[in-house]
């Protein structure tokens, strides 16, 4: 039997640069937030969750965190891809998701690309109509949360608000 002399290298070759950094991050969020038996009632995580995922776009993304009936996440979607300053949204599809999913609930999120994460009047009127639309099929609209930037002071919940 034959003994290796040679120690381990303490760390590995790999080149870590800013992609990896932010791709790690999100899988241990991920990891945190589909925690068998861990319901989502930290809002502070969903907002580094989304902001991990849509801060970094330079248009409008529209997505979904979808939820089982104890709030545990099942599922993201990122939903819609829009412009600089927009995105079509139909609650149709977003309905067609919900389902494919077996979702019980969701919590809606975009991000805003100029940085200012405060709601649009048309923001707040698809989160009322995409609740009511979900409502329909018994599936709960939890929160909408704009993400404006790299920070949570950069984001903004519309149930906070008072919004839904």
């Amino acid at each position: 039997m034959k003994v290796n002399s040679e120690a381990p290298a303490p760390y590995s070759a790999e080149v870590i640069d800013d992609d990896s950094i932010i791709e790690r991050a999100i899988k241990l969020i991920q990891s945190k937030l589909k925690t068998p038996g861990k319901a989502l009632t930290n809002p502070n995580l969903v907002k580094d969750y989304l902001i991990l995922h849509l801060a970094q776009f330079e248009e409008e993304h529209f997505s979904l965190i979808l939820l089982n009936n104890q709030h545990q996440v099942i599922g993201f979607e990122n939903v819609f891809r829009g412009t600089v300053d927009t995105t079509s949204v139909y609650p149709r599809e977003i309905v067609k998701t919900v389902l494919s999913h077996n979702a019980a609930a969701v919590i809606l999120a975009h991000n805003h690309p100029s940085g200012n994460p405060d709601p649009s009047n048309s923001d707040v009127a698809l989160t009322k109509r995409l609740t009511e639309s979900l409502a329909l099929i018994d599936v709960r609209v939890l929160d909408h949360i704009i993400v404006g930037g790299c920070s949570q002071t950069l984001t903004t919940s519309l149930a906070e608000r008072g919004l839904i």
